[in-house]
């Protein structure tokens, strides 16, 4: 599996930043290749992406979610095979770090040489910055889910 690591400072306090991103529908807004999210239930989610005109679907299950802290999740069906947490960590009263770690298994050449390439780095990282410019703008989020998923 591959590993990326990125981050972000938001300019909106943590509760803010925290229930936008459980707005799993919303991805579509500032991520890339993301074409719609699905949530079936608290903890399932389908995924439709376009990269590079290789069309994908797949289904997320959430393994782990606190409110204003993380986020985690892995793919339970579909073409990718992911798993993946993301953190808020207050810096003040109205900055919070997001940060994203996600784990891959690139499948086929094309995914591997852009694995290798470095692409997938570069995607997370804008649409981190993406979410910031996105979450900024607002200035406050439209909804979110505030309740708890315990691991196992």
């Amino acid at each position: 599996m591959s590993t990326v690591q990125e981050s972000v400072e938001v300019e909106v306090p943590v509760r803010t930043a925290y229930n936008q991103w459980t707005l799993f529908q919303e991805f579509p807004r500032f991520m890339e290749g993301v074409e719609r999210v699905e949530q079936v239930d608290d903890r399932h989610n389908h995924w439709v992406t376009s990269v590079a005109g290789a069309r994908r679907e797949f289904d997320t299950e959430i393994i782990d979610q606190l409110p204003d802290e993380r986020v985690a999740w892995q793919t339970t069906s579909g073409d990718i095979q992911q798993r993946g947490l993301v953190t808020f960590q207050p810096l003040d009263e109205s900055h919070t770090r997001v940060d994203v770690t996600m784990e891959f298994q690139p499948s086929g050449m094309s995914e591997k040489a852009a694995d290798m390439m470095g692409v997938l780095d570069r995607r997370v990282k804008g649409d981190l910055r993406r979410f910031k410019e996105f979450i900024e703008h607002r200035g406050e989020e439209e909804g979110g889910w505030r309740g708890r998923i315990t691991p196992g």
